[in-house]
């Protein structure tokens, strides 16, 4: 099994590069040696659905204004390729579904989707309808012909994207070759796209059910046979997140970004200490990422009423507040009823306009995340410390695109220059070449004041990397030693 190493991109490939070679090549030059890995966003056909590509119509194709196959193959050569598995729905427009559109239940791949007696077949009550989670408002179902009947079709997140039922034989034809397709071009981690809301049982919420759990192990089973490792991507509790941990190889610490601005906004240290206190070691680290930045990942339980969360009630509402004001109010015209791509978990926004596109409080909140334990993820955006996009917002209407913007190489070679952009590629460089990564990590909190270390001793000769930082004034201080001597890497001054 391939586990990965090192700092990773997250992009789309048409959004910065303009396809897999040109991206490819960006990873291998201006790039170069701060990125072990790249998540590339979906790349299958059609990359710019109604979801930016999480609404495949052929999972196992690569859209070939992007590429081939033999292009994610030559990027695999390079870096260590994530890629998606968007395991819980697929486009209304796939053949597969359109069968059943113009055939009903004579269709061959009729089980593979789910309506509302699939799960309810004796019928649901106000009470279970009522229980279903779902991340966006009203019940997760969509009026549809098939066959000339009109039925309830399971549609958790959109119209467009229809949900598939993992207990038949179909939908695992499917989603096997969908990981083989991947696997072939040497593709070493899959991502679980939305795997929480695959196990729909009468009697439950429909989330994180027991059947989750089984078809998540099938999965891993599937992928670490062809020698990948899984990362599952699911949004809720923190103690989610942590008992999640000890099944899979590798979850995402969602509850860091929230946490990080609070610490920022707030000049509060006290809630990400107690979650330093207990987060998984198996995570993939992140501040930004192609969705927004996750509320109910620090907030009360939905689903176990009286467990509290990271921040308090009062505290999120601040937090909300404090990203809406420093962006200038952008982030709440993307964010909730303002904006059609409606989720209740999330704020739209860039997390450099998070922080008011402060860049000495930017700098100091990626260096937090790239000093904690896990495997570090940086989305392209925040790479290259890019603003809310209201134009695209404004010509979608998608709150999420505010975080989405298309990059032209005029606009990539200008933010290369900006020093708040230099300062991150310094960081992924340390963090990648420097030993003291290697070793162990430790923390401690005072206050205001944090300091977060690296140590490792070896061949007689002790390696060292310390973040030292207060959030009262955002000051900090990456040093490392070098050659036995310890000196300052990165400062407040480098921005």
């Amino acid at each position: 099994m391939n586990q990965p190493d090192g700092p990773q991109l997250v992009t789309y490939a048409d959004r910065l590069g303009g396809d897999l070679p040109r991206l490819t090549a960006l990873l291998e030059g201006a790039l170069a040696g701060a990125f072990a890995g790249v998540h590339v966003l979906p790349y299958y056909t059609p990359y710019d659905g109604a979801d930016a590509g999480f609404d495949p119509e052929d999972h196992a194709q690569v859209d070939p204004r992007l590429g081939t196959w033999s292009d994610v193959r030559r990027l695999s050569g390079s870096h260590t390729v994530m890629s998606d598995v968007i395991v819980n729905h697929v486009s209304a427009r796939s053949a597969r579904f359109q069968d059943v559109v113009a055939r009903g239940d004579d269709s061959p791949w009729a089980p593979m989707f789910l309506t509302l007696s699939s799960v309810f077949p004796d019928g649901a009550s106000e009470a279970d309808l009522a229980r279903i989670y779902r991340p966006r408002p009203g019940l997760p179902f969509t009026t549809m012909v098939l066959g000339g009947a009109r039925r309830l079709v399971w549609t958790t997140f959109t119209p467009d994207q229809v949900d598939i039922d993992l207990r038949t034989p179909q939908a695992w034809d499917y989603l096997t070759s969908v990981i083989d397709a991947l696997t072939d071009a040497g593709v070493t981690v899959l991502r679980l796209d939305a795997v929480g809301y695959t196990g729909k049982e009468a009697g439950t919420d429909c989330f994180m059910t027991a059947s989750t759990s089984t078809y998540t192990q099938r999965i891993l089973d599937l992928a670490h046979a062809r020698g990948a490792t899984v990362l599952l991507e699911v949004h809720g509790h923190h103690t989610q997140q942590v008992e999640i941990a000890r099944t899979v190889d590798l979850v995402y610490d969602f509850a860091l970004p929230p946490l990080v601005l609070h610490a920022l906004h707030a000049r509060d240290l006290e809630p990400l200490r107690a979650w330093l206190d207990i987060r998984p070691t198996n995570a993939v680290t992140v501040l930004d990422t192609h969705d927004g930045i996750g509320i109910v990942d620090v907030g009360p339980s939905d689903l176990r009423p009286g467990e509290p969360g990271l921040l308090l009630p009062d505290q999120i509402d601040a937090l909300v507040e404090h990203i809406h004001d420093a962006s200038g109010g952008t982030s709440r015209l993307a964010t909730g009823a303002a904006a059609s791509n409606l989720d209740l978990y999330q704020v739209n926004c860039t997390f450099y306009d998070a922080l008011g596109r402060d860049d000495r409080r930017y700098l100091l909140a990626r260096l937090v995340q790239l000093v904690l334990p896990g495997i570090p993820q940086v989305y392209y955006v925040g790479l290259l410390a890019g603003g809310n996009d209201m134009e695209l917002l404004e010509a979608t209407g998608v709150g999420r695109d505010v975080n989405r913007h298309h990059y032209s190489p005029q606009e990539v070679e200008q933010a290369l220059a900006r020093p708040v952009v230099r300062a991150q590629l310094d960081a992924l460089r340390l963090l990648r070449d420097h030993p003291a990564f290697e070793g162990v990590f430790t923390s401690s909190v005072a206050g205001t004041r944090a300091t977060l270390s690296w140590e490792l001793t070896r061949d007689g000769a002790t390696h060292r990397v310390g973040l030292e930082l207060d959030v009262q004034d955002s000051s900090f201080s990456l040093r490392a030693t070098h050659d036995g001597e310890e000196r300052t890497v990165l400062d407040e001054s480098a921005v």
